[in-house]
């Protein structure tokens, strides 16, 4: 889904920059996604259930974390790490608890072993500059 979007975008937008964000489902789950341009626009597209995907049917949804990103790689990059990431881990994020992320990437038997540099360094751009 992010590819079909990725090759849409002008060189213009990808200058502009990209959304992290996720949203928490009326079912309590969460939706982890990216988008270029507008935050509120997109937010308001799976609101409207305009795409036949995850939030559609799990709607209303409501915004509870998002970060800009200058270039549309990192935000992506963000997007597919924390999409592995458990819900206690993501609960983190969204509470701000940043200093329980390393922690979080240790503890119990579905540890990723492949998290390392990549990780720490996603980890340590959404600490230096959040918003919600």
């Amino acid at each position: 889904m992010l590819r079909d979007r990725e090759a849409t975008v002008s060189q213009g937008a990808r200058a502009m920059g990209a959304y992290f964000y996720v949203l928490r489902c009326n079912d309590g789950s969460y939706y982890v996604g990216t988008t270029v341009g507008s935050l509120e626009q997109r937010l308001a597209e799976h609101e409207a259930g305009a795409y036949n995907g995850y939030t559609a049917r799990r709607r209303p949804v409501a915004l509870v974390f998002s970060q800009h990103f200058q270039r549309l790689d990192d935000a992506a990059a963000a997007e597919r790490q924390i999409k592995g990431w458990r819900r206690e881990k993501k609960e983190a994020l969204i509470r701000g608890d940043y200093g329980s992320l390393p922690l979080l990437s240790r503890r119990g038997s579905r540890t990723r072993t492949t998290a390392g540099a990549s990780e720490t360094r996603v980890e340590q751009s959404l600490i230096t500059d959040v918003s919600y």
